[in-house]
């Protein structure tokens, strides 16, 4: 029997600090080590002849070394080069800071080379290649996998780790598929997959191995999905709201009008409020494209309807902003609304759950506080939560038990290609924003590199001094490494003390206390601050009409949606904004995603794009939704096998809607181990 939980360190030539290596990758047993996929492969099992390589690209050559090893040094480096020859030229190989390869070759023996290939002017040239001696295929003559490292660790002794942890499950792992599945769809079997998915004969075995595990990714996440989504399905006692509460009277209070999207979107609420089933639905639309009317307008029904509303939202100055726009429209029709977040007193927070467990607060906003055992609502209707991907299903399930199976509104503005909304969030219905009101003003966005950081500057001080404020966000890739705190603490210092001394200044990040973050934002929302440096993702949703600079440094380092997301915390007020994305790098991945962002708005084009380009590792992180996380699967290139998936799963549940029966039992252990306690089967 293998144990796959085996700690790492006690891997053949692993030990201790190797382990603290491995740690840093999230690999800490033998179960992680094996599952730790390659990112890319290198084929380095064709060789070509030297004549027929070409600028620029990676190329295997067999040759004959024909000189000794020269070193040319300079203050900075040691140039080592050895002359090449085969049958068809001669190449230079060149390696830099290497000295102890000078005694490694010797003249007139064949050796393989792979390397980046550079044609000068007819002289061909090999960088820095790694090389095997003729017979041996320790670096060449097969595919070799590239996976993500960390300092200190080399591919070649990552590789080595691997290949001594498969060896040791190779032909012992459990199947994960049930034998019919594997069939029908002409799958590998688990030990296979895993095996070829490292260490690939031919790139074609890594195709079938990537598909079988992407395959079975999919289909767990699938079955799972639409399991919730059978039971709130069967659930035929859900709150049935009134007919005569009608919708129309809240929309006509309203100070302007509604787009014909938030309308249609209405409509399907209105629907599913009035019929005895639960309301399950997500709410999708653009930053800006006005989901919160359409949740008040919801919360108004339900309300009139007899019924209370808990809006669930992801920050306090979030929910604090809910409770401004809520109360401005509900006073004078006698609703009242209540806040509860952590920072209440505890005089004050004692007090609002003794309105709410009596029935005097209609709508309760506030944070992650309302989902401890002590919050006690008298009548719940209706669950809203905003910004969905910030609460996992237990969150969105652990308040939904707090009334007798209330309708539920998720809302979210990370845009999603409608095809992957239906597939990805299965457990809910879909209703999507795809229009923008007429008054909502396009934002120009400018992709600039370092050298016109001044003529950046200028143009935010230009812009504080006509009365705007500003945004600067830095990206913060792991706030325990000290050389990104460092980095981003140097910055703020630089512009503060430098760059804009004259104006107020001031800082957030992740790990500042929730307290003082929600001060500073207070502060730079009522105008007290010219200037906001985030270390992290700006709150999503906080309005402040009057910021019209939204600055990002180091912009190559966020993904297209998150990209979108901040530019839209500007131009929601009446002033002309501006998003400048300051970007290093001259990669064409780099390239094309800053064009994007100068040529579109469109959120939805922005996401596909960016799935396209980056794959839903980064897309959809794993803190960012109630799904586990995926290893192989690409929602964007693997909508085929999502396709397929999907229809195997509802020909499963419709034949065994519990996965009771022994034919299905690997399967509902799988979705039991991946979604934990979020799911009871």
């Amino acid at each position: 029997m293998i144990n796959l939980e085996k700690e790492v360190q006690y891997i053949k030539t692993v030990g201790p600090n190797r382990a603290k290596l491995l740690n840093k990758l999230n690999i800490y047993t033998l179960g992680d080590l094996i599952t730790y996929f390659p990112r890319e492969y290198e084929d380095r099992s064709k060789t070509k002849k030297i004549c027929e390589c070409s600028d620029g690209e990676e190329a295997l050559i067999e040759a004959i070394v024909v000189s000794r090893m020269t070193e040319i040094r300079t203050r900075r480096m040691t140039i080592s080069r050895l002359m090449l020859r085969d049958e068809t030229g001669t190449c230079t190989a060149t390696w830099y800071n290497q000295t102890y390869l000078k005694n490694i070759f010797t003249p007139g023996k064949k050796y393989k080379f792979y390397g980046k290939i550079a044609n000068k002017n007819g002289r061909i040239e090999i960088a820095s290649p790694t090389y095997d001696i003729e017979g041996e295929t320790k670096n060449t003559g097969k595919i070799i996998p590239i996976y993500p490292l960390t300092k200190n660790l080399s591919q070649n002794t990552l590789r080595k780790i691997i290949e001594i942890g498969m060896n040791e499950v190779y032909g012992k792992l459990d199947e994960t598929l049930p034998n019919r599945i594997l069939e029908e769809y002409k799958l590998f079997k688990y030990n296979e997959s895993i095996k070829k998915i490292h260490f690939p004969n031919e790139l074609s075995e890594f195709e079938q191995a990537r598909r079988r595990l992407a395959f079975e990714e999919l289909l767990i996440m699938q079955l799972a999905l639409l399991y919730l989504k059978n039971q709130y399905k069967n659930d035929r006692n859900g709150v049935q709201f009134k007919e005569e509460a009608k919708m129309s009277e809240m929309i006509n209070l309203l100070p302007f009008k509604l787009t014909k999207a938030q309308l249609r979107v209405l409509e399907e609420i209105d629907k599913d409020m009035e019929s005895k089933k639960n309301m399950n639905r997500l709410l999708q639309g653009d930053v800006g494209s006005g989901k919160t009317a359409v949740s008040m307008i919801s919360a108004y029904k339900a309300v009139k309807s007899g019924y209370q509303v808990a809006l669930l939202a992801p920050t306090a100055i979030l929910a604090t902003q809910h409770l401004e726009s809520f109360t401005e429209m509900f006073e004078q029709e006698g609703i009242k609304c209540g806040l509860l977040i952590s920072s209440l007193t505890a005089k004050r927070k004692r007090e609002v759950l003794e309105e709410l467990e009596a029935g005097k607060i209609d709508i309760l906003i506030g944070t992650h506080a309302m989902i401890e055992d002590n919050v006690v609502f008298k009548n719940l209707g209706l669950v809203i939560t905003d910004e969905q991907h910030r609460f996992g299903v237990k969150q969105r399930t652990k308040i939904v038990e707090k009334g007798q199976n209330p309708d539920v509104l998720v809302m979210s503005a990370t845009p999603i290609p409608r095809t992957l909304g239906l597939i990805l969030y299965g457990d809910l219905d879909i209703s999507i924003i795809d229009e923008l009101p007429p008054n909502r003003k396009k934002i120009d966005t400018f992709a600039v590199r370092k050298n016109m950081e001044e003529r950046v500057n200028g143009f935010i001080k230009k812009q504080i001094e006509e009365g705007r404020q500003a945004y600067i966000v830095c990206p913060l890739v792991e706030e325990s490494e000290e050389s990104d705190l460092k980095a981003v603490t140097t910055l703020v210092e630089k512009y503060k003390n430098e760059v804009f001394s004259e104006y107020r200044v001031e800082c957030v990040y992740g790990k500042m206390k929730t307290k003082q973050k929600d001060a500073i934002m207070q502060e730079f929302k009522e105008g007290n601050i010219d200037i906001l440096i985030s270390t992290t993702v700006i709150e999503v949703g906080v309005n402040v009409p009057n910021a019209s600079i939204m600055v990002v440094e180091n912009a190559e380092r966020f993904g297209l949606a998150q990209l979108h997301q901040l530019r839209g915390r500007v131009g929601r007020g009446e002033y002309k904004s501006y998003c400048i994305l300051k970007y290093e790098g001259k990669g064409q991945n780099t390239i094309e995603r800053m064009k994007i962002m100068t040529q579109t708005n469109d959120g939805f084009l922005i996401a596909e794009k960016d799935l396209q380009l980056r794959g839903t590792g980064d897309f959809f992180g794993t803190e960012q939704h109630g799904i586990p996380e995926f290893k192989v699967a690409n929602l964007f290139e693997d909508l085929p096998i999502l396709k397929q998936v999907q229809d195997l799963s509802i020909s499963i549940l419709e034949k065994d809607p519990k996965l009771e029966l022994e034919e299905n039992s690997i399967l509902n252990n799988k979705v039991k181990n991946k979604f934990g306690n979020r799911i009871e089967i």
